[in-house]
């Protein structure tokens, strides 16, 4: 990596962070300590809610909750609401809605006073659950929503840097793609989850194609994450990262929007890039097509999920009825209709797409893929075993996932316990992090898994395939939701690559890595049994896990590599208009 920090950008972080918190503090202050816990060091968290256990009934939820012992920091919640003060109810409400437990949040409001505190706490609740939206974001948004922030200048003129010369705008019909810009929420070296690695995948290999490509992370990051780097420029790998920041946070979406096209538009003319390439959200592909619009560049939005559908899945109350879901939806389809061309991750999703009305022809699969490096032999695990307490000759199954309710995970934790209980030396090996990561934790405890339940939280992109290589069964256990049917996962595919049989919920998007009875296997979703029968046979059969991961591996190097994918990104940049499509 290269790129140092400014003093500017310094002063600049300071100043954005001040505004950040302050912002935080006036429109959720209780999701601070929440925030707080999560970013300290796992030493120090866990003396941090040993100490907030001991000085009140809402701290000490606070604690519960980080702890993953939901059930008990609501407990606790209710019990300290018996006879409390206005003020107070107001407080333990605040808890409930920065946790997203609307049910006790509107069971507390109902004991508070008719005034405006109540009003005001009604109001976030509808935030909350989506049944309404923040004013500005009430309308759809296209790209012709809101007006140019910045004029662009007279005879903009790009500079090519294929032939190294200057051109202006009347020479770009025909020409063939050399230079893109990559815009995407959040990225490497700070976010490692499946999102970032794309963006990361597809820059290498459409440089190994040729392609200069650039990415830059939306107005911001990494300072809205906590994390104190100020470089306004990174490279991992040789692929440059830009970021954007200014000098205070933005009050609302569209502060954002137009942040991110200000600070945006001398880097695009200075790179002069022939394609715009936004990934999934709108927020990002709205910048895509405003910058376009003034450029006259062409725009490619790549819907890398529905994350109205993730919404959704979160909360059983949550309804596609509901505000934030419509307007959000909204959103996502306008941007779609809007874009030269859309790229998404499967037939699934792309039927999705096309049944919103946007034009089938302009609608492009590139799915996920790897690097050619996951199709070689995965490194001996015997050392990793060790470490983790799992025996030679045990049974394992696991995941590197990221620890959301939709995926399953409690599925997988009841079927390795029903696992031993029929005697099989089973173990869980969960790698990864996220909300629901303490809650499983409590869960395997509960089930006695103690010494057979495995969670080592996020590790290293580097240190993936050291963790495949402990499995023997790599598992998928999605819940049947509209966000799971919908969706492809990267996490499987890398798996495959390595040789692994998979052992997935039987969902659409599933169907489409996952062949039965022969990379894998397909449960039915959400049954325990059902995914202990499966694996129980898979356990005692070590010649059928071996023939599914060998075509597995050769299934994944044959269509799915990121080189793969670069030279179908640019075919299908070949049809944008006005560069030789």
């Amino acid at each position: 990596m290269v790129g140092y920090p400014t003093v500017r950008n310094i002063v600049k972080a300071a100043s954005f962070t001040a505004t950040l918190t302050l912002r935080h503090l006036r429109d959720e202050p209780a999701r601070l300590p929440l925030l707080a816990l999560r970013l300290l060091p796992d030493r120090v968290r866990a003396g941090a809610r040993s100490a907030m256990g001991r000085t009140g009934a809402l701290p000490r939820a606070y604690a519960l909750w980080d702890a993953g012992r939901r059930a008990e920091a609501v407990d606790t919640v209710r019990g300290a609401a018996h006879g409390a003060s206005p003020r107070r109810l107001a407080r333990l409400t605040a808890f409930a809605l920065a946790v997203e437990r609307p049910e006790v949040a509107e069971e507390l409001i109902g004991r508070l006073p008719e005034d405006r505190r109540r009003a005001g706490l009604a109001h976030r609740l509808a935030l909350t659950t989506g049944r309404a939206v923040r004013e500005h974001a009430a309308a759809p948004a296209g790209s012709q929503s809101h007006p140019p922030t910045v004029a662009p200048e007279e005879g903009t003129r790009h500079h090519d840097a294929m032939n190294d010369r200057v051109s202006t705008d009347t020479d770009r019909p025909g020409r063939t793609v050399h230079r893109v810009l990559h815009l995407v929420t959040n990225a490497l070296p700070h976010t490692n989850a499946g999102y970032t690695q794309r963006t990361h995948r597809i820059a290498l290999g459409q440089r190994a194609a040729g392609l200069d490509p650039h990415v830059v992370t939306r107005v911001g990051y990494p300072l809205t994450k906590g994390i104190p780097d100020t470089r306004a420029r990174v490279e991992v790998d040789g692929v440059p990262y830009h970021r954007l920041l200014p000098w205070t946070a933005p009050a609302d979406d569209a502060a954002e929007l137009r942040a991110g096209v200000r600070l945006a538009l001398p880097l695009v003319r200075r790179l002069a890039p022939d394609v715009l390439h936004a990934a999934s959200n709108h927020g990002n592909a709205r910048v895509a097509l405003e910058l376009g619009r003034l450029l006259d560049l062409p725009v490619v939005y790549e819907v890398r999920g529905f994350l109205e559908e993730s919404w959704l899945s979160r909360d059983p109350s949550r309804s596609v009825e509901d505000a934030f879901y419509t307007t959000e939806r909204a959103r996502e389809t306008a941007c779609m209709h809007a874009a030269d061309l859309v790229v998404t991750l499967g037939e699934t999703m792309r039927a999705e797409i096309v049944g919103r009305g946007v034009d089938a022809a302009k609608v492009v699969v590139v799915p996920n893929a790897v690097d050619e490096a996951f199709l070689e032999p995965l490194p001996d695990a015997a050392g990793l075993r060790r470490e983790l307490g799992i025996g030679a000759d045990d049974f394992v199954v696991g995941t590197t996932t990221s620890c959301y309710s939709y995926e399953g995970l409690d599925t997988l934790v009841d079927a390795v316990a029903e696992l031993r209980r029929r005697g099989v030396a089973a173990h869980a090996l969960i790698v990864g992090d996220g909300p629901e990561l303490g809650a499983l934790r409590e869960r395997a405890a509960e089930a006695g898994l103690e010494g057979a339940a495995h969670f080592p939280g996020r590790v290293p992109a580097a240190e993936v395939r050291r963790y495949h290589a402990a499995l023997d069964v790599f598992a998928v256990p999605r819940r049947d939701e509209r966000v799971s049917r919908l969706v492809t996962p990267l996490k499987p595919v890398e798996a495959m690559a390595g040789g692994l049989p998979v052992v997935a919920g039987d969902l659409e998007a599933l169907r489409e890595i996952v062949e039965p009875g022969t990379t894998g296997e397909l449960v039915p979703p959400g049954r325990p049994d059902a995914l202990a029968e499966c694996l129980e046979k898979l356990a005692a059969d070590p010649d059928t896990r071996r023939a599914y991961g060998r075509a597995a591996r050769e299934r994944v190097g044959r269509d799915r590599t990121w080189e793969a994918a670069a030279h179908r990104y640019i075919a299908a940049y070949g049809r944008l208009r006005g560069l030789g499509g």
